[in-house]
Order: C-alpha cells, then structure tokens, then sequence
C-alpha cells in the first residue's frame, strides 16, 4: 500500500515534492556514470550534447522564471550547485580524452564507477582549501582562477591528483630561503602546513593519487590550471592582442573553455525559452 501511495503521488503533475527531495550531488554522480557508459558506444562529442541538452530539460523543469526572460532565472537550493557540477563534469577527464592516454581514460572512469558519492564528487569537482597568514585554519575556496593569489598557498584534491600550489611571493621568500631563519617561523609553517594534509591523503587514499608540489608560473601548474574555472583567460584579459590590462597580481588560463558565468548565462537563456 505504501509503495502503491508513493507511486501515485510522484506521478501527479506536481513536482514540488520531487524537487524538495532531489539530491543534486546524488544526481551528478549518477549522471557522470551514465555519461561515462554512453562513451562505450557512442561519440564523445555526442556524450556532451546528451548531458547538455539533459541539464536544459531538467532546470527548465525546476527552475523559476518568466517565459523569454533569464533576468528573472531562480534555481531552489536543492538544484542550485548541479549546473555547476556539469560544468566541471564536461571539462573532466571522463569525457574529454585530450593529452590522456586510452590506458589513462579507461582508469579514471573505472575508479569513478567503483567509488561512493563524496569521492566521485571531488573527481568531478576538485577541492581547493587556501592556507594564508591572515586565516588560520585553513579554508575553502572557489575553484577560480581568482584563488591563485600571490600571497597564499593553494592544496587541491582531485583526487587523481594533490597538488600543492605556491603564489609567486610565497614562492620568492622560499626560494630565497626566508623559511628557514627562526624570525619567519610563520611562513615555515604555512609551508609545512600543506604539506602535511597532502601527506595525510596519500597514505589515506587508494589507489594513491600522483603527488604535485608547483608555483605560479611553473611547467606542471597546469595541474591545476585545468581544473579551475578559466574566469580570466588569454582573452578576456588581453588587450590587442597582449596582456598589458591584466592587473598583475591575476593569474590567467590560456583556454578555449568558457567560464562558469558564460556557460550559466547560456544554460539560462535556453531554458528559459525551451
């Protein structure tokens, strides 16, 4: 008789309930599996227009707001951050194959379809915590390339990666050795402080996630450059052709990929006059 109840009660056209118990991190999951399953048979390109054309339908579905005008888009707290986990899921390594190798595609969605949701999570959306002077202990931060200040140290967790990001300052004052004089026992420990927890997750973790200490401006900070949102970027920042209207504490993405705010734009005004 319950389950009887329940049926006919979702299948009413009113979906307030549905949305009140829609579990997006849940949902991202299980639409990264279904999305990685459909690249055994179908084009990668084909995936992504699947998994855009399936996130129009459901916040046009859920969302709130007046025919034709995307200035009056809402999205309720229980779907508010699943746009942003597509956004990350069609820049992850599970559907674009660029610079990986097959063996390496094939084990990153292979651990994905083995994992539980909070790791799945932080293969789709990387975690980025921020150690500081100012701010003690350390805290998380927006996957942005407006994280990647001077002054701070950046650890991100993609799982697959840890990687441990120097802003240029804190990178000078090392290199300069400053860590190691008694009157800068601050910056020994917000040295020593990142290292520890990416310690912490690689004897936690398996299988054990390949380890990255950079700075700004170093060949393999592309680790982390790749997974940040590209909200300044080659050209949103250049001018003529140059970077001189870039102010210098940016840090930039040289990226064809839109940012989160393009991409929400657009997401915005389909749904709205689907």
């Amino acid at each position: 008789n319950v389950s009887v109840c329940v049926s006919y009660r979702y299948a009413e056209p009113n979906v307030v309930d549905v949305a009140a118990g829609f579990d997006q991190e849940a949902a991202a999951v299980l639409m990264a599996r279904l999305a990685v399953s459909k690249t055994e048979s179908e084009e990668p390109l084909d995936v992504l227009r699947w998994l855009d054309r399936t996130l129009i339908r459901l916040v046009a579905r859920f969302a709130d707001y007046r025919k034709d005008d995307a200035n009056t888009f809402h999205l309720s707290q229980e779907f508010s951050l699943y746009p942003q986990f597509m956004y990350h899921l069609r820049r992850s390594h599970f559907l674009q194959t660029f610079n990986a190798s097959p063996d390496e595609t094939a084990f990153y969605r292979t651990v994905l379809a083995r994992e539980g949701t909070t790791t799945s999570l932080v293969m789709i959306q990387p975690a980025l915590l921020q150690y500081s002077f100012d701010l003690s202990p350390p805290h998380p931060v927006m996957l942005d390339v407006a994280s990647l200040k001077p002054d701070v140290v950046l650890l991100l967790d993609s799982f697959f990666h840890v990687v441990i990001w120097h802003g240029e300052t804190i990178h000078a004052w090392k290199e300069a050795g400053y860590h190691e004089r008694p009157e800068y026992e601050n910056l020994r420990m917000l040295l020593q402080s990142p290292a520890e927890d990416a310690k912490a997750i690689l004897e936690e973790r398996f299988p054990v996630p390949k380890f990255v200490q950079t700075a700004a401006g170093g060949s393999q900070a592309r680790f982390l450059l790749a997974k940040v949102n590209p909200s300044a970027t080659h050209n949103s920042l250049s001018g003529a052709g140059s970077f001189a209207g870039a102010p210098a504490e940016n840090q930039i993405v040289v990226t064809d990929d839109v940012p989160l705010k393009v991409f929400m734009e657009h997401l915005k005004k389909l749904a709205v006059s689907s």
